[in-house]
Order: structure tokens, then C-alpha cells, then sequence
């Protein structure tokens, strides 16, 4: 048994080299990158959360078991690392027990001869072989070969993979092999409960118990051999997850990467904009070497799953952005350059001249590393982020990479460059004038019948009044939009809620100069903003914009404006459960209701729009294939409402053939932005006659005023 343990820790001692070189080298590309402070603020604060999230995303999988069978497949395999980590623990205390005394009959004390652990190994290692064959069929059941684009998996390292699957059989057969030998010549820990070992010793047995003991000593050396062979792949390969994913849930935002814009920062300090010293050429990310080590966690934690690929609406729509190809390429770069990244000074001058070419490539442009129509195609509806098991942060990577082009090298889509000018100077994305936000006002208390007087706040607000309306530019100014601002005026109206308005006061939020890039746009109107709302002392908010309510509650904080915001279809499904608002006339209808993306996966409120809907009589909900988390946006986030959509289908267009399979009535949703996305394909479909001449897509808030008065609803 001496030789058995020489060359078993021989062997250990040159892979645990070979590795922690690796994981040395993996440490030292991270860290070439400015700071993260806040990430570790955050988890050394926050431990209960931490604690939280380790236990539901790392070892309960609650992400990847939204996918069922794929995520029983991995919650199987993954707990297979864990449990099996004592198999491992046996078999070197077999090594030296065996070195030592010559019998290698060791178990772990207190608990290794317990008949419970035997079967728990045994039946992980039976289940992850289960596993092994579904993720197998998986794979050839949506090989790029045959699906293309279609697959999740077009684009990922398949070789890697299908390498991966193989060695992890090998450390379940081995597993075996070594086992039910040491079954046969008594050397099993159990006597009982590990019943796989059991069968595998009957099938050993007729051999002899000379050959059981050499198989048993070869069975070791393999098992540990394939475990070694294992670990350097797996720290040479996509499954470097294995080890930083747990990492990367812990550094990772809470509750998750969707909500707010990150600040921009330098060095790890938030960017200050009237700091006369900024040096206006780090603004945002410019080359790879300008990511955080966060950044860096994020592309060695890729798992190449392809989730967030399969629910991105630009991959959907044949644009060429893949968040999972954002993530590779990013990577695949940084490792090419990584020779000159963590040279020395004196070492960069001996590099080869391929690796001193990469350097002159850019992170962004047409012979980038990521290709602007990549950039630009992203819509920020976070259904990526929403999807990633291992919690990537795409949307943080493709801003950051935004602030550069914008702020720095001035390129971005030209349309864009309009609605930038007109914020600047007129405070809203269309450029109209601060004193048309005061029409709708005009016109609901110019009506004929039930004419409604709303407050205009002049200094401060009034004191017997709750909420400020937080009416945005497309609820002020685009007039589709303008119907749910007068039908949530009205609600609030007859529900007794004291509220008023900013009027001319108000400027846009600045979400889609944030969302842009362009953050010294943004910080300048939420700062304008912020000190309007102080100055008149505002507590409370209402919003029906989904962007506005994003940014209020969420981003303005970060600039000291801290606010209790609340989406409309919150307030008026608290007020209908109240009984001040009581929905009497039936809409016979069948309507299927579109989650706004900033409402839904970016704030999580699912459940009150559809409760409304729920509470007015006749309405026939039809829920589309895509909702809820998994909600298909309509093309308008990310600035893209303002940017013309030149490259594949329109989002909006497949966001409505979609909600034409439920043979709607009506269309509902929860956003002037969606509003607007969606009509303008629902009147295409009218004129090619694809859709009914009825058809109409209308605020959550129509319906109820409507179903309350019993007058028809505003369409939009």
C-alpha cells in the first residue's frame, strides 16, 4: 500500500501546483482593474443577506430550478460536489491509513461507518449520473447544428462541455469501481446503506479477492487521478464556476443586478461632476483593463448556459447582441491580453507581437472587441440579469461601456444625440416647451362633465395633501400617454387622495440619459430634480412611469433624494382592496395584460396590475407565454425609444404577435413607454389586417375608471 500512496500524493501535489498557479494567474488578471469597495462594504454589512443567498442561489439553485428539468439535472450534479466531497476525504485517509498500517480500511470518525452516509453518496452519485444523460440529451436536443441561433447554446465552448460531462462520469464509474472492491475485501466503511457499492461487488465478486484488492488499489488511484485531472481542467475552463459562483452571488447586487444604474465611478470613488480635477478621459469603461475585479468574477463565472441569451428580445429578434456572447467575448480577450496585463514593466518588452497587437484594438467599435450594434441593441429590460444562475450583471458591463463611447469618444446612434439635446435644453426627451406639461390639466378641468380642478404646487406642498404626481414627459406630453395621466388623476380623484403636481416644475428623471451613457446629463437633472421636490417638501410619490418610478425610488437616492415611491397600479390596487375605489360596470372582454420591464423584472411588482384586472367584472385575463420574469420587453428601454431600429424584426412587432395568439380584445399594460411601443405595432397589424380594427392597448388604470363610471375607456 506504500506505493499506492506515494504515487496517489504525488499526483495531488502536481495538480493542487498546477492549479493554484492558475487560480494565482486568475487573481492577478481580476486585479488589474480599479476597485469594487462597495461590493465588500456591502457583504461585510449585509451577512444575514449574504448568509440568505448562499443558501437559496448556491445551494438551494432556486434559479437554475425555474428551468425543471435542466435544474433538477444541475441540483443533482452540484450537490454530487458536495456529499461526494467525502468519498474523497476516505479515500486519502485510505491512503495513508493503508500506508501505515497496510490495511485501508479508514473512515471518517464519529460519523464514517454510519449506513445513512453510505446510501447519500451512493444515491447522489447515481443521481448525478442521471443528471450526466439529461443534460447529455439536452444538448443534442438543442445542438446549434440543428437550431442555430434558436439554441441557447449557439456561440458557447461545446467542447469544453461535452469534456466536462465525460470526467465527472469518470469520477462517478471510478467512484464505484474502488468501492465495490473495497466492499468485497472488507475495507467499505458501511455494512449497510451504500447499496450502488453493493451491486458493483456483486457484479466484482466472481473475480477473486486477489483481483478485488488490486482493484481496489487501482480503483483509488483512478478515482483520485480523474478528480485531479478534474480540478486543473476546471480551473482552465467555463467551469471555474464551480468555485466562483458562490463567490459572485455573495458580491453580487441585492435583490438582484436589475433596479438601478450603478454610479459611475473611478478608482472605486462615485464620480464627482464638478470636481475640476476629473480626468474626463476614465469616464466609464474604455478598455478591458478598466473592469473591476467584479467585472472580472462576472467572466470567469459564466457558465455558457445560455439562459440569458434565449430571453434577451435583441437576440430574439435576429440583432446581434447575445448577453452571453457580451460576457465570452469580453472575456476571450482579457486572456489574450493577460501576458501583457500582469507583466512587469521589464516583461512587456519581450512579449510576443501578437499579444502587443491585441492591445491596440478597442473594447468597442467595428473591429472592437464588442461591435457597437452589440452595444446598442440592448434595451436594459434586465432579462438576462433575470435569468443568470450565477447572478451576471450584464447590464452593468454594457452601461459602463456606453459612458465611454458617449461621455468620451462622443459615438453613439445619431437619433440619440437629439433627444440629448433637447433634455439639456428643454428638460424633456421631445423638446417641447416646460409649460405644455400643464395642458392635461387644463383639459380635465375644461370637461363639460365632471370637470376635475388638480392642485399645481407653487413653492411647497400643500399640508392636507398625501402624494405628489409624478406625471413624467410622456405623461404630460405624448397624448397617449396623456389618457392614463387624466384616468389616474381621476382615480385618485374619487378615492378621496389629496395629490398634486409639479407642472412646468418638473424635468424628465434623466433614465434615458442614464441609460444612454450620457451620466453628466443624468446627474444634472436628478439633481435639479431632487432639489425641487426638497424645496417643496415632498414625502411621498406617485408615478406611472415605470422608468420615472425606477429612478426616483432607486437612483436618486444615490444622490441624496430619498423618497417613499409608489407605482400607480400600487396605489389604486391598495385602494380598491380599501374599498375607495370600487370597479361596478363589467368589461366583457378578454384581455391579456404586457409587464413593463422596469416594473416587473426590475422592481418585481407582478401582482398588483393583475389584481386590478382581477377585481373589474367580465374581464377575461389572458396571461401571453412571456410574462411575469420571463416578460418580453416592447423594444423602448435603454434610451432605445429613441433610436430607430434598423437591424432584425422590431421588439415590438414580436411582442405583439405574441399577444395576438391570445385572441385579445384589449391589450393592457402599465407604462406610457409600452403604451406607445405597442400601439404603434398594433396599428401596423390594423392596416395589413393582421389585427381586429377594435384592437386597442390601454393603461391598467383605463380599465378601472372605466368599469367605475361605466364610460367608454380612452383608447390609445
Amino acid at each position: 500500500m506504500l506505493w499506492v500512496a506515494i504515487i496517489g500524493l504525488v499526483m495531488t501535489a502536481v495538480a493542487v501546483a498546477l492549479a493554484a498557479r492558475r487560480v494565482l494567474f486568475l487573481y492577478q488578471l481580476a486585479t488589474v482593474g480599479p476597485p469594487a469597495p462597495e461590493r465588500i462594504e456591502y457583504a461585510k454589512n449585509n451577512v444575514g443577506d449574504e448568509i440568505k443567498a448562499q443558501l437559496v442561489e448556491v445551494f438551494g439553485q432556486k434559479k437554475l430550478l425555474k428551468w425543471t428539468a435542466s435544474g433538477t439535472a444541475h441540483f443533482f450534479v452540484m450537490w454530487a460536489f458536495f456529499i461526494l466531497a467525502t468519498v474523497y476525504l476516505e479515500a486519502y485517509g485510505s491512503l495513508i491509513q493503508g500506508a501505515i498500517t497496510g490495511t485501508p480500511d479508514f473512515h471518517i470518525p464519529l460519523i464514517g461507518t454510519w449506513a445513512v452516509l453510505g446510501f447519500l453518496q451512493d444515491f447522489i452519485a447515481v443521481a448525478a449520473l442521471i443528471g450526466l444523460i439529461a443534460f447529455a440529451v439536452i444538448r443534442i436536443k438543442n445542438s446549434p447544428k440543428k437550431l442555430g441561433r434558436r439554441s441557447r447554446f449557439s456561440g458557447s465552448h461545446l467542447g469544453g462541455a461535452w469534456l466536462v460531462l465525460f470526467m465527472i462520469f469518470n469520477v462517478i464509474w471510478t467512484m464505484f469501481l474502488f468501492r465495490g472492491a473495497a466492499f468485497n475485501t472488507g475495507n467499505l466503511p458501511y455494512a449497510s446503506g451504500a447499496f450502488a457499492s453493493e451491486a458493483t461487488a456483486a457484479l466484482l465478486r466472481p473475480m477473486g479477492a486477489s483481483a478485488n484488492e488490486a482493484l481496489e488499489h487501482v480503483g483509488l488511484l483512478l478515482h483520485i487521478g480523474v478528480m485531479l485531472v478534474f480540478l486543473v481542467i476546471v480551473v482552465n475552463s467555463k467551469h471555474l464556476h464551480i468555485f466562483t459562483a458562490p463567490l459572485n452571488v455573495m458580491f453580487s447586487r441585492r435583490p438582484d443586478g436589475n433596479g438601478p444604474a450603478q454610479p459611475m465611478r473611478i478608482d472605486g470613488k462615485v464620480v464627482d461632476f464638478e470636481d475640476e480635477d476629473l480626468d474626463g478621459d476614465r469616464l466609464g469603461r474604455g478598455k478591458i483593463e478598466d473592469t473591476t475585479w467584479k467585472g472580472f468574477l462576472d467572466f470567469y463565472t459564466c457558465t455558457e448556459c445560455g439562459r440569458c441569451q434565449s430571453q434577451c428580445p435583441a437576440w430574439n429578434t435576429d440583432k446581434p447582441l447575445s448577453p452571453k456572447m457580451l460576457i465570452l467575448d469580453q472575456r476571450d480577450h482579457a486572456f489574450k491580453v493577460a501576458p501583457y496585463l500582469t507583466a512587469t514593466q521589464d516583461q512587456r518588452a519581450d512579449l510576443h507581437e501578437d499579444v502587443l497587437a491585441l492591445l491596440d484594438k478597442p473594447l468597442v467599435g467595428e473591429d472592437g472587441v464588442i461591435h457597437p450594434d452589440v452595444l446598442w441593441s440592448c434595451t436594459n429590460c434586465g432579462a438576462c440579469v433575470e435569468q443568470c444562475p450565477v447572478d451576471i450583471e450584464h447590464i452593468d458591463h454594457i452601461l459602463d461601456m456606453r459612458r465611454y463611447q458617449v461621455m468620451v469618444e462622443s459615438n453613439f446612434p445619431s437619433e440619440a444625440g437629439v433627444m440629448v439635446k433637447n433634455l439639456e435644453n428643454k428638460g424633456n426627451p421631445w423638446g417641447m416647451s416646460e409649460m405644455k406639461r400643464a395642458d392635461w390639466i387644463e383639459e380635465l378641468a375644461g370637461r363639460e362633465v365632471d370637470p376635475i380642478e388638480v392642485q399645481l404646487i407653487d413653492e411647497k406642498m400643500p399640508e392636507d395633501t398625501e402624494y405628489l404626481f409624478w406625471v413624467g414627459c410622456a405623461g404630460a406630453l405624448e397624448d397617449r400617454a396623456k389618457k392614463t395621466t387624466k384616468a389616474v388623476a381621476e382615480l385618485l380623484h374619487v378615492a378621496g387622495v389629496k395629490f398634486a403636481v409639479l407642472g412646468p416644475m418638473e424635468a424628465c428623471t434623466g433614465d434615458p440619459a442614464r441609460r444612454l451613457g450620457m451620466e453628466y446629463l443624468f446627474d444634472m437633472l436628478a439633481k435639479q430634480n431632487i432639489e425641487t421636490l426638497n424645496e417643496a417638501g415632498v414625502k411621498k410619490i406617485v408615478a406611472t412611469c415605470p422608468h420615472c418610478f425606477n429612478t426616483l425610488a432607486n437612483e436618486y437616492p444615490q444622490l441624496g433624494g430619498t423618497y417613499e415611491v409608489v407605482h400607480h397600479t400600487q396605489l389604486l390596487a391598495k385602494l380598491v382592496d380599501e374599498g375607495k375605489l370600487v370597479p361596478v360596470t363589467p368589461i366583457e372582454e378578454k384581455i391579456t395584460y404586457h409587464d413593463p420591464c422596469f416594473l416587473g423584472r426590475h422592481n418585481k411588482v407582478y401582482s398588483q396590475p393583475r389584481d386590478i384586472m382581477a377585481k373589474v367584472p367580465g374581464v377575461q385575463a389572458q396571461e401571453m407565454h412571456r410574462h411575469k420574469e420571463r416578460g418580453f420587453c416592447c423594444g423602448a428601454g435603454g434610451a432605445r425609444m429613441w433610436m430607430e431600429e434598423r437591424l432584425g424584426k422590431r421588439i415590438n412587432t414580436e411582442r405583439v404577435d405574441e399577444a395576438l395568439t391570445t385572441d385579445p380584445d384589449t391589450i393592457s399594460t402599465a407604462c406610457p413607454f409600452c403604451l406607445v411601443m405597442l400601439g404603434d405595432s398594433i396599428n401596423e397589424k390594423k392596416n395589413t389586417g393582421e389585427a381586429k380594427e377594435t384592437l386597442e392597448v390601454v393603461d391598467v388604470s383605463q380599465l378601472l375608471i372605466k368599469s367605475i363610471k361605466g364610460q367608454p375607456v380612452e383608447a390609445s
